[in-house]
């Protein structure tokens, strides 16, 4: 039975999302953003109602509301990537995929998906860009979306340009033009040929890129696309720099500026006033002036600084001061200096702890997979040969309790010691291998890591991405599980010999390292389920032993105070026993202060670097 005041609130609901797509198009956030707010205001409070139907039926009053709910979750994402307001827009969409989960709308959810793919492209972070941009594409190309699929093939392109994979990106962009040149989207078509552009003029093709530029930006204006017109004009004016014709450089980012200025993009703006402040800054320019470069230098950084873009503002900083010592003001060009230097150390933190994230959020993938796989193999554990599956899949005492019949398997260890470890580089050394070739390299490289575990009588939990973890002490008991971790990390860190069939793939003077972090503290272990079940170890232990790897350095092994102490053992005056495991004595070891430091939801920990005595 139809509820006629539902019925005319989504009535409502399609109008304004119409609009609210109509005025993005037409790049008018802020109605845009009304539109897809008002749309929440409506619908939000009738999103767990039980009287209009089931969510799983889309034909119910209930599946719309909530698909238009996620629609509207999804404009806001469009809308406030423009605006660099991106925490802001990974909640949104968050909220978005909750609700377009709920109702098992595929396509809603692989907008969202391919919406955060975008974010992470522009925060930099491009390991998870590509992460989320083959889940997208996965679901788009299971939907038969061809259209979307291209896009994801031309965003994926621009991530290897920034990567320097020319030629591949290339590649990519040739078969994303052909396939929206079928479909005819003109607009993305425009998309393509400025990304041709850039990469022709990221190589110091300038003629052809201007050509490009043009080319898309007579699309644009015949569509109208505001957004787009801009970014073109900006584009053009960096060519223009480049071939020397300073003044049509001048003009374009003038008029790219005014443009951004009034649709609020804010990031745009501050790269738009940086570009006019380093052109005035040329010598070779007849335009040339100090207090101009100042002026606008100056406006972009503080443009830079308010919307959080710190590696824009870095690179203001170091300009400025560069001016200004070209000018023989000293005192403000160490200011600048001083905050360059500043910041340039809080970008690499910040990236040691998207790292961390990087972890967190591929840890969870990684156990639903591994659910799925260990489920299959428990399924017919009385057989020998699922028997044996079980085996590999699981530490060998817990498929054995639970082949014996054992459920609820939860351990306490008061004692164990924890690694993480990550292949330093893995995004630029994957960057030009074939899909087939980076599962073989990163089985290589992980089987090697097993057979050490296996050596020193330790156990591995779990591979993430390109990162692998492990423990000493759990499932099974012993005194001296951080002293087997110790040695296990060490001769981790020792060169491997990769066989050749990876090295033509990889570019001259890869440095192929890996960073290791060690911690010690409890932890619960156990088999999490009913019928897909896995194992693992679960604690704060594990988070702090997460951190160390992410904040350590390539080819070094990150401890915390509680290894150190363990290692060293309290009752024996601060000397470690003699491994029974290994010719290498422990006492050959040592700790070379690392000193205080913040960890990231740790607060400050005083930490060391294990290292080998010569």
């Amino acid at each position: 039975m139809i509820n006629h005041d539902i019925h005319a609130m989504l009535d409502t609901a399609d109008t304004l999302l119409a609009d609210a797509r109509t005025f993005f198009e037409a790049s008018n956030y802020d109605e845009s953003e009304r539109c897809a707010l008002e749309v929440i205001d409506i619908l939000e409070p009738h999103a767990e109602r039980n009287d209009v139907g089931s969510e799983r039926d889309s034909s119910s009053q209930l599946y719309a509301i909530i698909n238009s709910i996620a629609h509207a979750y999804n404009r806001l994402v469009t809308i406030n990537v423009p605006r660099s307001n991106y925490e802001l827009s990974l909640r949104q969409a968050e909220t978005g995929l909750r609700y377009s989960d709920r109702i098992g709308n595929d396509l809603r959810t692989a907008h969202l998906i391919s919406n955060i793919a975008i974010i992470y492209t522009d925060l930099g972070m491009l390991d998870k860009a590509l992460e989320f941009s083959a889940q997208a594409q996965h679901r788009y190309e299971t939907l038969g979306n061809k259209q979307q699929v291209a896009l994801i093939t031309l965003r994926t392109a621009n991530i290897l340009r920034q990567l320097g994979s020319y030629d591949k990106a290339l590649e990519y962009l040739t078969i994303a033009l052909a396939t929206l040149q079928e479909i005819g989207d003109k607009a993305d078509i425009g998309h393509v040929l400025a990304s041709m552009g850039v990469l022709d003029g990221t190589r110091g093709n300038y003629p052809e890129a201007l050509e490009y530029f043009s080319r898309a930006l007579a699309i644009y204006q015949e569509l109208g696309n505001q957004s787009a017109i801009a970014q073109s004009i900006g584009n053009s004016g960096w060519i223009y720099r480049h071939l020397g014709m300073y003044d049509k450089a001048l003009e374009c980012f003038h008029r790219a500026l005014a443009m951004q200025t009034v649709l609020g993009e804010k990031s745009c703006v501050s790269n738009a006033l940086g570009n006019i402040g380093e052109l005035y800054a040329i010598r070779e320019f007849e335009g040339y002036d100090v207090h101009k470069a100042e002026e606008y230098l100056l406006k972009a950084l503080r443009m830079s600084e308010e919307i959080g873009a710190k590696t824009d503002a870095n690179e203001f900083h170091q300009f400025l001061s560069n001016l200004y010592r070209q000018e023989k003001r000293w005192e403000e060009a160490d200011i600048h200096f001083q905050k360059f230097y500043a910041l340039e150390k809080e970008i690499r933190n910040d990236e040691a702890n998207k790292q961390a994230e990087k972890r967190e959020i591929e840890r969870r993938e990684a156990e639903k997979e591994r659910e799925i796989a260990v489920s299959q193999a428990a399924a017919d554990a009385k057989h020998s040969s699922t028997t044996a599956l079980l085996h590999r899949v699981l530490p060998e005492s817990i498929a054995t309790r639970m082949i014996d019949g054992e459920n609820d398997i939860s351990d306490y260890f008061d004692s164990v010691t924890i690694l993480f470890a990550d292949i330093v580089g893995f995004t630029p050394i994957s960057a030009g291998m074939p899909a087939h070739v980076v599962v073989r390299f990163l089985n290589y490289v992980f089987g090697t890591f097993d057979t050490i575990m296996k050596k020193y009588g330790c156990e591995k939990i779990k591979t993430i991405g390109d990162g692998y973890m492990a423990v000493a002490g759990a499932p099974i008991p012993c005194d001296d599980h951080a002293e087997r971790m110790a040695l296990a990390a060490l001769e981790m860190q020792q060169d491997i010999r990769l066989p050749e069939e990876f090295m033509e793939y990889l570019p001259a003077g890869t440095d192929f390292g890996i960073r290791i972090g060690l911690h010690t503290g409890s932890v619960v272990g156990g088999v999490i389920g009913d019928e897909r079940f896995v194992y693992d170890i679960y604690s704060d232990a594990v988070n702090t032993a997460a951190r160390m790897e992410s904040h350590g350095e390539a080819d070094k092994i990150h401890v915390s105070e509680e290894f150190k102490q363990a290692f060293l053992g309290a009752d024996r005056q601060g000397q470690p026993q003699k491994s029974p495991l290994s010719p290498k004595s422990p006492m050959s070891l040592h700790f070379a202060e690392r000193g205080e430091m913040h960890i990231k939801g740790k607060g400050i920990m005083k930490t060391y670097f294990l290292e080998q005595s010569r």
